[in-house]
């Protein structure tokens, strides 16, 4: 986890401070830096790549569109669009009736959607995709305001302080709920087992 903060924070706190000193070239140049020095170290202690590499990736096209659009901004804008993204994702799961926190947790478990059958689980996950839309559209509500006032420091400071935080409040509410589901199919499951039985002994 503070390896993961890490790979987020560092690079953006580089560029925003080396551009208001030096401006944006080389802010760019140092973030891309920094972002490659925190994947060679990784590299030397033998740590999973990964999650450095597309650290590294997000560094360069953030980079990228910052020099492209000429303004220290435009180093955060695929952040924030990617945050409205997927609030919009998230929140067409909802009305699909297939919210997206249950879906991708059967996914990863290998396990059919039986959740989908009972409502109290439904509204569970419902409650838990919401809160993690509701993270992605404060993440966008905020970031794009400072970014249209041009506040690169408390974008930057935004960035940070709406990524791990707020991720990991949303993340407690999808495990309450994925649990609070697994509780009752077990349930569910026992009972439709005692009836079988008892149907079995019966006959």
């Amino acid at each position: 986890m503070k390896g993961d903060l890490l790979l987020s924070s560092l690079p953006v706190a580089v560029f925003v401070m080396v551009e208001a000193a030096a401006g944006l070239t080389a802010g760019i140049c140092c973030a891309l830096g920094a972002a490659l020095a925190l994947t060679v170290a990784r590299a030397v202690r033998r740590q999973p790549l990964r999650p450095a590499i597309g650290a590294f990736i997000g560094v360069a096209i953030a980079s990228f569109i910052a020099y492209r659009t000429g303004g220290a901004g435009g180093y955060f804008l695929v952040g924030i669009w990617w945050s409205l993204a997927c609030c919009c994702v998230l929140l067409l799961s909802i009305v699909v009736r297939r919210p997206l926190v249950g879906v991708v947790w059967s996914v990863m478990n290998r396990a059919p959607l039986t959740w989908r059958a009972d409502r109290p689980s439904v509204i569970g996950h419902d409650l838990a995709t919401g809160a993690l839309a509701a993270v992605f559209a404060a993440r966008f509500v905020v970031q794009r305001w400072l970014c249209a006032e041009d506040q690169t420091g408390w974008l930057a400071v935004a960035k940070v302080a709406m990524g791990y935080p707020l991720g990991a409040l949303a993340l407690a509410v999808a495990f309450w709920a994925v649990r609070r589901s697994e509780r009752r199919l077990a349930v569910t499951r026992r009972r439709v087992t005692a009836r079988t039985s008892g149907s079995t002994l019966e006959t």
